[in-house]
């Protein structure tokens, strides 16, 4: 059984936050806990570019942005994966710089430092010199930088099979058991 934090970040690509908790739902046997830390802009972005506030109905446990007493402020919960998603260059800024200021950082901080997985799902592009060595920090300190580059060759024919080519590839990584499309293997 897991226990995963899922910091949704500001950047565009709520889409992407929205699939992934719509996937952690199907995979609650495999699950013991989801906390689920939103930004300002992640909620200002979800509710314009999907056009409505459905996070509020997800039945996991959501924490105030500042919610230091939060389980996942301290490697002694033990969560075992924090999956940020969408990731902005300014997260992922803050994380490699171990600038632990919300609980976003602070959760990613003591993933890192307790040698657990972190998975960043970058949206922003292109990739300016100080955002690709940000990347390689998180990467020296054991993070997983997974960009959201959908992939087309499983013909996705929504938004949301698009988004979901980016989302598997995320829980492949996190070690999850899923059925999703393989290349090579029948469908």
């Amino acid at each position: 059984m897991r226990k995963i934090v899922v910091a949704v970040g500001g950047s565009s690509g709520a889409i992407y936050a929205k699939v992934l908790l719509d996937k952690l739902l199907a995979l609650q046997s495999q699950i013991e806990a989801v906390g689920v830390v939103m930004s300002d802009n992640a909620r200002f972005n979800w509710k314009f570019e999907l056009d409505d506030e459905s996070y509020l109905h997800y039945p996991f446990h959501f924490y105030n942005k500042n919610d230091f007493m939060a389980p996942f402020a301290s490697g002694s919960a033990r969560y075992d994966t924090m999956i940020v998603c969408p990731c902005s260059m300014g997260l992922m800024g803050r994380i490699a710089a171990g600038t632990s200021n919300d609980l976003a950082t602070r959760a990613a901080d003591v993933i890192l430092k307790e040698r657990r997985r972190l998975i960043l799902v970058l949206r922003d592009t292109p990739y300016s010199l100080i955002h690709i060595n940000n990347m390689k920090l998180i990467t020296e300190a054991g993070g997983i930088i997974c960009p959201a580059t959908p992939s087309f060759y499983s013909k996705p024919a929504t938004f949301e099979a698009l988004a979901a080519t980016v989302v598997d590839r995320v829980l492949d990584l996190a070690g999850f058991d899923l059925k999703s499309y393989r290349w090579g293997e029948e469908q």
